[in-house]
């Protein structure tokens, strides 16, 4: 479905609400804003398989851009928002977008993109004005609010990476093959198979912001379900109970950092609201340290639910809570596109082995823009189909997946392979420690050492009395060669506003 499904039938129906004001949008505003936009672009020119970048804070009208794009078969490039003017031009530039809309909310930084993609011939800014930039308010109030484009084709996203190692890179899947109104979502099948999408009307809490794949694509998978999306501004702690609170919240989605966070609020907190309306938390993104998932299935009972897919959208696992208890540690088992662990050779692994993850599909599921070589990378050298982000990982003997590391981040000392997420894991909610990431350094005789750079909570001293109380801890959890050599405490690492940890940006400092 989309949302001109639900205008008809019920258009005064909230299709989204932000979270702190509560100002809204109903499906009736949706939908004819997103009509008239797409003819609005296919005006300017813009024909099916063409792009339009996004450049927005978590607000309201970046729904309609979302849903004119995929309702006229142009691909949405949702562009982070934290990058500088510059990191964002190259995306702009590098998709192609023949349109460009941005949200004014976005200030000085609104206004130094639209001058850097000056290129870009058709320019709109939403909320207030942008230098450069003609109001997308007054263009969409002077186009016709019955017309719409010819064939409704549906759209897509074309989405960078994180850009951890080197330029980010686009990732461009195939247009599907119907129209808007034709049921072509993957994610809106297993959201009622998997999700508890089925169960009653859906509330649906997205604390991320928008220009990431995952929270792009729940909340318009929420709207093709005619859902409601309870949007913040930014991820916070105790605001996202509150939010629970207010709107009766059905559903919501979260990464582990957060997870933490939520176990970091005082037990007073933690028990002000009342969230008895939650009936799924979904989690993905990143794996979730068992310790952490323990406390939060101890908090919040058994409704989270873990998927572990990606931006290139090559597969996923799915976990629920009482099944994960039996298996902790582990993502799931295949959902989507079928499992397969091969060594650096190829060669199929057998159960409990580790070795690159990849999916098998019927065909190949999508390309890094400009990119042939990374492109074929991703692919398994034998079989056309089968597809890698570059995770490792192993498969137990009843088919559950559980990962180890990415393959760039695993390291070799002495001839043994190290995988720091699994040090990581076991330091996530020691009391001294915020964030930790866990590196190979440069060791003459061995090759690479272990090595934890640590952001210390507030009120724990660093030092060596700290890392020598760290490394103690560890020993109770790792075996002994995976304890770090030597522990750096900085007060902040890099990460990603969705709470990715920039492990290559930590490395360059040390190699």
């Amino acid at each position: 479905m989309y949302p001109g499904a639900f205008a008809r039938v019920d258009p005064e129906r909230v299709a989204a609400v932000m979270a702190d004001s509560g100002e809204q949008l109903t499906y009736r505003e949706l939908d004819d804003r997103s009509r008239r936009l797409s003819r609005l672009l296919y005006d300017a020119g813009l024909r099916r398989g063409d792009v339009v970048a996004l450049f927005t804070d978590n607000s309201l009208p970046a729904f309609e851009v979302y849903w004119a794009a995929h309702r006229c078969g142009l691909y949405l490039t949702a562009v982070n928002s934290h990058l500088t003017p510059d990191e964002a031009a190259y995306i702009i530039n590098d998709c192609g977008a023949q349109a460009l809309v941005i949200s004014a909310g976005l200030g000085d930084l609104a206004a130094a993109v639209a001058r850097a993609c000056a290129g870009v011939e058709l320019r709109m800014a939403y909320g207030g004005d942008v230098d450069g930039c003609e109001s997308y308010e007054s263009r969409l109030a002077k186009t016709d609010e019955q017309a719409d484009v010819p064939v409704l084709w549906a759209g897509s996203s074309l989405l960078y990476s994180s850009g951890t190692t080197g330029r980010p890179k686009g990732v461009r899947p195939p247009l599907p093959e119907q129209r808007v109104d034709e049921e072509h979502n993957p994610l809106t099948k297993l959201a009622f198979m998997f999700f508890g999408f089925d169960s009653g009307p859906i509330v649906y809490l997205s604390p991320a912001p928008l220009y990431h794949a995952a929270p792009l694509r729940w909340c318009g998978t929420i709207h093709a379900l005619g859902g409601t999306v309870v949007l913040m501004d930014r991820f916070n702690a105790e605001q996202a109970l509150a939010a629970i609170e207010r709107y009766r919240v059905t559903h919501s989605q979260w990464v582990p950092t957060m997870f933490v966070r939520f176990l970091r609020l005082p037990e007073e907190v933690r028990g002000r609201y009342d969230l008895s309306s939650h009936r799924v938390a979904v989690h993905a993104a990143a794996p979730c340290p068992v310790d952490v998932k323990l406390a939060m299935i101890g908090w919040w009972g058994p409704v989270l639910r873990e998927y572990y897919a990606s931006t290139e959208g090559i597969g996923m696992t799915y976990i629920d809570s009482p099944d994960w208890v039996n298996h902790p540690g582990s993502v799931g088992k295949a959902v989507f596109g079928v499992l397969r662990v091969c060594d650096d050779e190829g060669k199929e692994l057998a159960p409990g082995e580790v070795g690159t993850v990849y999916f098998e599909r019927e065909a190949p599921s999508f390309e890094y823009l400009h990119d042939p070589d990374k492109t074929r990378a991703a692919y398994h050298p034998g079989h056309v189909a089968w597809a890698t982000t570059g995770d490792l990982g192993y498969v137990d003997g009843e088919g559950y997946l559980y990962l180890t590391d990415r393959k760039a981040f695993m390291i070799i000392s002495g001839g043994v392979n190290i995988y720091p997420q699994e040090i990581e894991d076991a330091l996530a909610l020691h009391p001294a420690v915020i964030e930790v990431a866990v590196i190979g350094v440069p060791n003459p005789e061995m090759g690479e050492e272990v090595k934890a750079v640590v952001q210390p909570a507030p009120g724990a001293s660093p030092g060596p009395e700290l890392a020598a109380e760290l490394a103690a801890y560890l020993r109770e959890r790792v075996a002994g060669f995976k304890i770090p050599r030597s522990f750096d405490f900085v007060d902040e690492l890099p990460r990603t506003p969705t709470g990715k940890l920039l492990k290559n940006e930590v490395k360059k400092r040390y190699w």
